[in-house]
């Protein structure tokens, strides 16, 4: 197993901590909104890193926090808490806001064929385990008291930003004036809030230092470090979370500790809309239930994010996830027919073994989902293979990709079309009944954008697959 460690720049070995076991912690959502689908495309990267620990033979315990408290609209201890903005904006309580879109965010991956982690740990359920390591570093001479905030001073370790790589000298020369005048630098960030900081904050708790709330990335630190221990094997997250977020757990937990806290940081890469990663905060970001009302299933978004590296940049657009919707269909309608004439072999050939192998070897190469994919397709178009040897193979590499392929059902049964995609079959059908010909056509091209071509049959009209 190898797997690109943002730490060292390369791709390394993977070794575990203890034999057999990876201890893996995942930087989880902040809930003041829907998740987008760049959001998405992290939490489907590292479910495929967890299939393929889990196929590799490790025992995973994978932990993620809810975001709940803490954190600002902006990384470097500016603007105001997201869940009061959100709040304010909606009129609901942070704690019916928390609630909403944390059930919102689990339906998601649900609809992703995502597993869900062993440990699911909310911010707010842990403040007492925040206090307890702000202490700890607080003791070991790492914090200081201003304004009545509680900073880290970067300035009591040796190595502060070596994940981002950054170059302490050029940013101290070249800092801004910051809005926080408290800071003795400007990279120092807050551990603990207090009211001098925010008035009238809802989500509010008692501390040494006054009544405040956490910062953001303390929570990360104290919650990883409860359920996995002092020393684990794999920190996720997105590449934005490299120059602040991770940087700063780095930084407190190791000054907490003093040893070395991950072994291996890996990193997914930005979907782009357009020129520019997909964010919420530049507005109009495409969220799944979106997609899921143009009529795409959740899994034709899983099918589009496989079919890059989660280490590049992937552009997202509609034709590419046309592209993504109709790859996948012909891929279930060849299951389809497959298991119409088969059952999956329960010892599979040695071609179909080779198969199974070069796929599996693909994915313990740094997660190579495209390499994986085009063996995936080879073995089902090669004409040497038996149905039941196909089957078998698109099963077991399922177990990584998980497109849900066992719930293609045999041709006889199967209806071609989603419900919306039928409904406008039906609607086309009307359209040429009624002589509205310029109507029935711009379905037709509406269909073929779908990925299917119609049919008129004696019966009526029906849908057939473009592969």
């Amino acid at each position: 197993m190898k797997l690109y460690n943002t730490m060292s720049r390369r791709v390394e070995d993977f070794v575990p901590i203890v034999p057999g076991h990876v201890s893996m912690y995942c930087c989880g959502p902040t809930v003041d909104n829907y998740a987008h689908i760049g959001n998405l495309r992290t939490y489907i990267f590292e479910d495929i890193l967890k299939r393929t620990l889990i196929r590799a033979g490790f025992d995973v315990k994978h932990v993620m926090n809810i975001t709940d408290v803490g954190h600002l609209t902006g990384d470097g201890d500016d603007g105001e808490d997201k869940m009061e903005k959100s709040a304010r904006e909606s009129g609901r309580s942070v704690w019916d806001i928390a609630a909403f879109y944390t059930k919102a965010f689990f339906r998601d991956e649900e609809a992703l064929d995502i597993i869900r982690p062993d440990i699911v740990c909310k911010a707010t359920d842990h403040i007492q385990d925040m206090i307890a390591l702000i202490q700890r570093l607080e003791k070991g001479g790492h914090t200081y008291t201003a304004g009545g905030n509680v900073y880290f001073s970067i300035d009591s370790i040796d190595d502060y930003g070596k994940l981002a790589r950054l170059n302490l000298d050029d940013l101290r020369s070249g800092a801004r004036i910051e809005i926080d005048s408290n800071k003795k630098n400007p990279k120092d960030f807050v551990l603990w809030f207090t009211n001098s900081k925010f008035e009238g904050q809802a989500m509010t708790w008692d501390s040494p230092w006054g009544r405040g709330y956490p910062g953001w990335h303390i929570e990360c630190s104290a919650m990883s470090m409860k359920y996995l221990g002092e020393h684990f094997d794999i920190h996720c997250g997105g590449i934005d979370a490299i120059p602040v977020h991770h940087t700063n757990e780095i930084a407190q937990s190791e000054a907490a500790t003093g040893k070395t806290w991950v072994n291996y940081w890996c990193h997914g890469e930005f979907l782009l809309m357009g020129n520019a990663k997909m964010s919420k905060s530049s507005g109009g970001f495409v969220t799944l239930p979106v997609l899921e009302e143009k009529g795409y299933d959740a899994l034709d978004y899983r099918y589009f994010c496989l079919t890059g590296h989660y280490r590049s940049q992937l552009r997202f657009s509609y034709e590419g996830l046309d592209a993504a919707r109709s790859a996948r269909q012909g891929l279930m309608d060849r299951i389809s027919q497959l298991r119409a004439e088969a059952e999956p072999s329960p010892a599979p050939s040695e071609a179909a073994e080779e198969y199974m192998k070069a796929f599996d070897d693909a994915m313990e190469n740094d997660l190579g989902a495209p390499s994986a994919l085009s063996i995936l397709w080879k073995m089902i178009k090669d004409g040497n293979l038996s149905s039941s040897d196909k089957l078998a193979a698109a099963f077991h590499m399922d177990g990584i990709l998980g497109l849900s392929l066992d719930k293609a059902v045999p041709s006889s049964e199967e209806k071609v079309g989603s419900e919306e995609d039928l409904k406008l079959l039906e609607e086309r059908t009307a359209a040429k009944k009624a002589k509205d010909f310029k109507r029935a056509d711009e379905i037709r091209d509406e269909l073929k954008r779908r990925g299917y071509t119609v049919k008129d049959t004696p019966a009526g009209a029906i849908l057939e697959r473009i592969v």
